[in-house]
């Protein structure tokens, strides 16, 4: 390196020139010490698998969940629990061909509902985090981004900080919340375990003057539905699933804004740095895909519930006078903005609308009024079969003037069975079958 007389070393050529991490990386000091940032960033980045530290974002959420009582499930409500979802099953045989998807009911605490939702938490999070940190390297061009490598990975550190923190407050405040495993609409627990939380649920009750044994068999209704359609629809979890995963491909960052948050940041301040982290200095910006990937998640879960609604209003509709009630609470509470619009929101960017809901339920009446069961049911074969958001718009007319086909004798069935074998059936007097 050489020096003019008089002056200092020559400053070294900034590879950041024309970023937006010019301004990080410029000044009388040049290139920040990595190595001082990274012995600061230690101490907040334990080693780990993964973009996100779970370990830690779990501890984050226990911790959340100790702020208020947590108590164990006692053996009277896990008996109350386990005699509501068999009566629910009960029930449910005569609104649905689908069999029952329970083999375990289990009353769970808070903490509980933490852990058995995890693996699926982990399933759904993750590619979100991933393609975030992936878009931010890709904002750099290719020699900054060769020299950027260090800074880039306590980056990632600091993201995956960021974004673990973030999902552990979101899960704990969940779980101060929900009623059961799949309150938001998704299979976040164990494949066939029907869960409600007896310490939610008494909090629901408070107030909405019905027997809360009522309410427990109402919500227990609705969790033992879920475990019958993800139980008997097997594509519809990876469907959902996928749903956030083409979300997350289509993820970009906007770094029209970037250069100006930059200004003066200190790259050896990790506190800092997650604070302009949390503050939207990487924000992604909407793209054609993701909506599209949003629009399809929002229109599955809102049939799904849809699909809860109607079935369980069959099985009330002569057995349970406060179920109208009940139904009415529990949309108001998805209006006041339940878990599920929460989570999404804060997780994958979606807000659920209740008005799909209501509609998707509607949907799903219309259609079993005008078809029968099987064929309300039959919809779910195949996700091409699905309703879409303009079927939503028009709940009424999806399928408009099909009507239940006609019921065939065993002789009639036998004859046309023949026919088919034949090849004589649609075939015309000019067109004969092939030998």
């Amino acid at each position: 390196m050489t020096s003019n007389p008089g002056e200092g070393p020559e400053e070294q050529p900034n590879p950041f020139r024309g970023t937006p991490f010019e301004q990080l990386f410029s000044g009388s000091g040049g290139m920040p010490d990595l190595a001082q940032i990274f012995s600061q960033m230690q101490s907040l980045m334990q080693p780990h698998e993964g973009i996100i530290n779970w370990d830690y974002a779990m501890d984050t959420a226990r911790k959340t969940v100790a702020r208020t009582p947590d108590p164990s499930t006692t053996p009277r409500q896990k008996d109350a629990v386990a005699d509501a979802v068999r009566l629910a099953d009960h029930w449910l045989d005569e609104t649905t061909g689908f069999p029952s998807g329970v083999s375990t009911a289990a009353a769970w605490s808070r903490a509980e509902w933490i852990v058995g939702t995890t693996g699926v938490w982990k399933v759904l999070v993750e590619p979100v985090a991933q393609q975030l940190i992936g878009a931010m390297g890709s904002a750099l061009p290719e020699e900054a981004r060769s020299m950027a490598g260090p800074f880039l990975g306590m980056i990632e550190k600091a993201t995956g900080l960021m974004v673990a923190t973030q999902v552990g407050q979101a899960i704990g405040g969940l779980a101060g919340e929900v009623l059961a495993a799949s309150d938001i609409g998704l299979p976040l627990g164990p494949d066939g375990v029907a869960a409600l939380l007896p310490a939610n649920v008494a909090e629901f009750a408070a107030g909405l003057e019905v027997e809360e044994s009522d309410v427990l068999l109402y919500l227990a209704l609705r969790e033992a539905a879920h475990q019958r359609l993800f139980a008997h629809v097997p594509w519809l979890r990876q469907h959902l699933i996928d749903a956030v995963a083409d979300y997350a491909r289509g993820i970009e960052i906007d770094t029209s804004g970037m250069e100006e948050q930059l200004r003066g940041l200190d790259p050896s301040n990790p506190a800092a740095l997650q604070e302009a982290l949390q503050g939207g200095l990487f924000e992604p910006k909407d793209t054609p895909a993701q909506k599209a990937a949003l629009s399809r998640l929002e229109v599955t879960l809102a049939l799904v519930e849809g699909w809860v609604d109607e079935v369980v209003g069959q099985a009330t509709a002569e057995r349970m006078p406060a179920a109208v009630k009940l139904a009415e609470a529990v949309r108001r509470r998805r209006a006041a903005g339940g878990p599920a619009e929460q989570t999404f929101a804060s997780l994958v960017g979606l807000e659920l609308r209740p008005r799909r809901l209501r509609d998707a339920s509607t949907l799903w009446g219309s259609l079993r009024v005008r078809q029968g069961t099987e064929a309300r049911d039959g919809v779910w074969m195949h996700p091409d079969l699905l309703p879409t958001a303009a079927d939503l718009d028009d709940p009424l007319g999806f399928r408009e003037g099909a009507v239940a086909p006609e019921e065939l004798t065993a002789d009639e069935f036998d004859a046309g069975l023949a026919d088919l074998l034949e090849g004589r059936l649609g075939d015309a007097p000019d067109n004969p079958p092939d030998e």
